[in-house]
C-alpha cells in the first residue's frame, strides 16, 4: 500500500510536497537531521521531495508502505548528498523496503572451482544499477551510530565508479592517493582493534562489520561520520577530514559530543 503523498504525486506528475507535520515529525525522530541549521533543513526537505519524485518505493514481505516510511528513508538517504546534489544517485530508481531483515541468495566459488549457494540474512543491500533494499526495523534504529540507510546509500555513492571498494569518485580537492592511503591504514588499524576487542571479550565502539573489507569500512564510517562524528574524529582524525572533504559537511560542528548514544 502506497501512502497518500506518493499517490498525490503520481496523480499529478509533479514533485510531492512533504506536509509540514510529517517533516517536523521526521526531524524530531532523527536528531542528527534536526541538528542541521534552518537553511540546511530546508534544502534537505526540497532535496527529499525531489528524491521522492525520482525514485520508486516498493514494499516487500507484507510491509504496509506509508508516507512516514518513505519520507524517513528519503531524508536520511539525502543527508549524504546534501552538498553533492541528487545527480549523485543517478542510474537507479528502485527502493524495496522490508519489514525486517531479509534473506539474500549468495554464491561463492571455492579453490577447486566448486560453486556453493547459500542465503545470507541482511538489513540492507545495494545493487549496481539496481534497487536498494532496506529493512525498516533496522532503519528505525537510526540515531545510535547504526544507520542502515546511510550505509546503503554510501555504497551507492561508492558504486558510481565501479565496485563498492571504498574509493568513490572524489572531487579534485581530494587526492585519490591520499584517500586510499588513509582509508587502508584506518581499515587495517580497525581490523586490529576488532581482533583485540574480541580477544578481550569487548565490543568496539564502531560496528565490527567495518572490518569486512574497505568498501564496508567506508559505509560504516559514513554512518559514524553523520551520527557520531566526535567519536570518529577522535579515533580517526585523518579519515574524518577526508570524509568531510568528500561529503562537504562537518557534522561535528552541529552535533554535540555523544549525540548518537
Amino acid at each position: 500500500m502506497i501512502g497518500k503523498l506518493l499517490d498525490w504525486w503520481r496523480d499529478r506528475h509533479q514533485p510531492p510536497m512533504i506536509p509540514d507535520a510529517l517533516w517536523q515529525r521526521t526531524l524530531a525522530e532523527l536528531p542528527f537531521l534536526d541538528a542541521l541549521d534552518a537553511d540546511a533543513r530546508q534544502r534537505l526537505r526540497r532535496l527529499s521531495e525531489a528524491f521522492l519524485a525520482e525514485k520508486e518505493f516498493t514494499a516487500a514481505g507484507g510491509l504496509e508502505l506509508t508516507d512516514a516510511i518513505c519520507v524517513s528513508i528519503a531524508a536520511q538517504g539525502c543527508l549524504p548528498i546534501l552538498e553533492l546534489g541528487l545527480a549523485a544517485y543517478r542510474d537507479w530508481v528502485g527502493i524495496v523496503v522490508y519489514p525486517d531483515q531479509f534473506l539474500i541468495p549468495r554464491q561463492t566459488e571455492d579453490e577447486f572451482g566448486v560453486v556453493h549457494e547459500y542465503q545470507e540474512l541482511a538489513a540492507g543491500e545495494a545493487w549496481h544499477g539496481g534497487p536498494l533494499l532496506i529493512s525498516w526495523s533496522d532503519a528505525q534504529q537510526a540515531g545510535s551510530g547504526y544507520n542502515v540507510v546511510i550505509h546503503e546509500f554510501a555504497h551507492k555513492l561508492d558504486m558510481l565508479n565501479g565496485d563498492a571498494d571504498g574509493m568513490p569518485p572524489l572531487p579534485d580537492r581530494v587526492s585519490r592517493d591520499e584517500w586510499r592511503q588513509v582509508l587502508l591504514a584506518s581499515h587495517a588499524d580497525f581490523c586490529a582493534w576488532v581482533d583485540e576487542a574480541e580477544r578481550r571479550g569487548e565490543q568496539p565502539f564502531f560496528d565490527p562489520y567495518a572490518a569486512e573489507n574497505p568498501g564496508e569500512f567506508f559505509a560504516v564510517m559514513s554512518e559514524a561520520f553523520f551520527e557520531t562524528p566526535h567519536e570518529l574524529r577522535a579515533e580517526y582524525p585523518e579519515l574524518y577530514a577526508r570524509l568531510s572533504a568528500f561529503y562537504r559537511q562537518d557534522p561535528a560542528t552541529r552535533l554535540p559530543p555523544n549525540a548518537g548514544e
